[in-house]
């Protein structure tokens, strides 16, 4: 088998709500091909900060595999649920390195909206997932319940049902992890991160943190610059980690 660098040379724990990974990390089996996967130091450090080891860590909306491969190097108990069965088989073959001490994450095929038959009441140690962004990205052609295909109104109505659901698996005094981004319809602003976060309030959560992360796939070069300067619009170039608690 193919030997990995299993760490990352130089990271480091984040200490503000500002976070910027210019260059995003290609430790163990990390990649950045599967489009819209986030940066594997943003799991790290919620990992790192907000579980120990041998907790259970649930990637509810898992793609490739990024959260669990995390989870896997730091000792934790992955879960990784995916409606998409093409990004469970990603997934899988992501995870296939070896690492001593360590648990192999469980996939499962499955709507995040109901994981009744996979997880208890009060089960899941921490959640760190990374959900679709309504449909700005598609991320399948015709699977029933994909929330990628979803318009912003219906997408905040589904999206507070998998609140919902997060909110009964998550133990009292733990930490649900999102990280969502905003888009634009007809040159303003849809503030999609703050409605989503607000169903998670409405769930019954409560706000953490709330942390800006910068989006380095938005530079302002080029046909993108002279577009924002003619249509007088700027460019997104953040996106919204925030940390839930589910009170006692």
């Amino acid at each position: 088998m193919k030997k990995f660098q299993l760490e990352p040379d130089d990271f480091k724990l984040q200490a503000t709500t500002m976070w910027s990974f210019p260059k995003r990390g290609t430790w163990a089996t990390h990649k950045g091909d599967y489009r819209g996967n986030w940066a594997p130091e943003i799991p790290r450090n919620v990992i790192l900060r907000y579980s120990k080891e041998n907790d259970i860590v649930l990637d509810c909306f898992v793609g490739s595999g990024t959260t669990l491969i995390e989870t896997k190097l730091l000792n934790r108990k992955g879960i990784g649920i995916d409606i998409n069965p093409e990004a469970l088989t990603i997934a899988k073959t992501r995870l296939n390195f070896e690492k001593a001490k360590s648990y192999n994450p469980k996939l499962f095929l499955a709507d995040s909206r109901n994981l009744t038959q996979i997880l208890k009441d009060e089960s899941v140690d921490l959640i760190c997932t990374h959900p679709p962004y309504a449909n700005i990205i598609k991320y399948s052609e015709d699977i029933e319940g994909d929330l990628s295909h979803l318009k912003i109104d219906s997408f905040l109505e589904e999206i507070f049902k998998v609140a919902q659901e997060c909110y009964r698996i998550l133990k009292k005094d733990k930490y649900c992890a999102i990280l969502i981004g905003d888009t634009r319809k007809d040159k303003h602003m849809v503030t999609l991160g703050f409605n989503v976060m607000q169903k998670f309030l409405e769930a019954g959560f409560v706000l953490k943190e709330n942390i800006i992360k910068a989006q380095h796939n938005c530079q302002a070069t080029g046909f993108w610059y002279q577009r924002s300067i003619d249509c007088n619009f700027l460019l997104i170039a953040h996106e919204y980690l925030f940390i839930f608690r589910k009170p006692t």
